[in-house]
């Protein structure tokens, strides 16, 4: 095998595929990347669960697949001056790696001891802006929880329902749910639950470009995503997911109007004093016109007061510092109704303009006194 790219596309291929191969496996071959130099030249990353594959161009003089480290590999190529790499392999899997007055010889892995990547039937597609689809993962994947225990629930939900995508994440503390209409799309209701590490993954190869989009596979055991150039592919996560409409109250006692700026600002005034050590509820005293904060800790007491719409007769509820801004810093519009019912009853977070894109829901903390 033998080829030669750019360095900065070879290094953003193997930084892509990376993100997919084992940290650390009894099968060495899935710590490392498959190079195979074809029509174009791939990248590919799996460790079983997992697959990431991506293509470049390049001048391919002799065609051939071969495994390397992914961790040296990546750095090497890091390291390289800017431009022309050529990456020779022989029979043996010695690989030679030249740019400008640099030069690597390292030994590779047999290709034959890499696996395939899953092929499934697709059941059903789906076609979205990446831009879209980055914005709505972002907005939900930091309430999938990180608890083997319940699998299921390490995930976040897709649901399709005609020309309407719907993404909701639970941890069992707080649930983020988003929604988003599909222009001009034809889709079969499904609905099927994606590895939250796997979302992570796309969105970080999505890009923030109009034209781009990603079209999403959906088979019986898989799901793949391809972005560009840039095919992910994971397991579906088998189990029954929360009914979350059952989950989120329809009506509340009490409905206060806020802003975000000014609500997240003295919510990060008065955590400062929380800490691992020193963890501690923000408490929220919901009066009329005004919404007191307070946080207590060993170290010390910090107070602010934030302005609202509405009236909460004095309700007094606390909540985890850390949840109560993730909610908020998603949530994106400027003017939010906090809606409550008791001190011990979920908190909803949604559009003051009364818009059904997003719903945040954050469990209260029970207060000792």
């Amino acid at each position: 095998m033998k080829f030669s790219c750019e360095k900065y596309l070879l290094q953003t291929a193997c930084a892509i595929a990376s993100r997919a191969a084992a940290s650390k496996s009894p099968i060495s071959a899935l710590e490392g990347l498959q190079i195979s130099a074809d029509d174009k030249l791939y990248v590919k990353g799996y460790d079983l669960k997992k697959g990431i594959v991506t293509g470049i161009e390049a001048d391919i003089a002799q065609r051939g697949t071969v495994v390397v480290g992914a961790r040296l590999f990546g750095e090497m190529i890091r390291r390289l001056p800017d431009g022309i790499v050529t990456v020779t392999a022989d029979e043996k899997d010695n690989i030679s790696v030249k740019c400008g007055k640099s030069q690597f010889n390292i030994l590779g892995i047999s290709a034959e001891d890499y696996p395939e990547l899953p092929r499934f039937d697709t059941v059903n597609a789906i076609r979205l802006p990446q831009r879209l689809l980055k914005d709505m993962i972002n907005k939900t994947i930091f309430a999938v929880s990180t608890d083997e225990v319940r699998p299921i629930y390490t995930g976040t939900l897709f649901e399709v329902e005609e020309d309407r995508l719907t993404l909701v994440s639970v941890d069992g503390y707080r649930l983020a749910r988003r929604t988003e209409e599909l222009k001009d799309s034809k889709l079969e209701s499904c609905t099927f639950v994606v590895p939250g590490n796997a979302l992570s993954d796309v969105e970080k190869i999505c890009t923030d470009e109009e034209e781009g989009e990603v079209s999403i596979a959906v088979g019986q055991k898989h799901i793949s995503f391809e972005i560009g150039d840039t095919v992910v592919v994971t397991r579906r996560l088998e189990g029954e997911f929360l009914n979350y409409r059952r989950s989120i109250p329809e009506s509340f006692q009490f409905e206060i109007k806020i802003d975000r700026g000014e609500f997240m600002a003295s919510i990060d005034r008065v955590s400062l004093i929380v800490s691992e050590k020193n963890s501690s509820p923000v408490r929220l005293t919901v009066g009329d016109g005004t919404i007191d904060c307070l946080c207590v800790t060993p170290i010390g007491r910090a107070q602010d007061v934030c302005t609202c719409e509405g009236d909460g007769k004095g309700l007094l509820i606390g909540f985890n510092d850390r949840y109560l801004k993730d909610a908020l810093k998603a949530a994106g519009k400027d003017e939010l109704l906090l809606c409550v019912n008791t001190a011990v009853s979920p908190c909803i977070i949604k559009a003051a303009d009364g818009s059904e894109d997003f719903t945040y829901m954050v469990l209260p903390v029970r207060l000792h006194a």
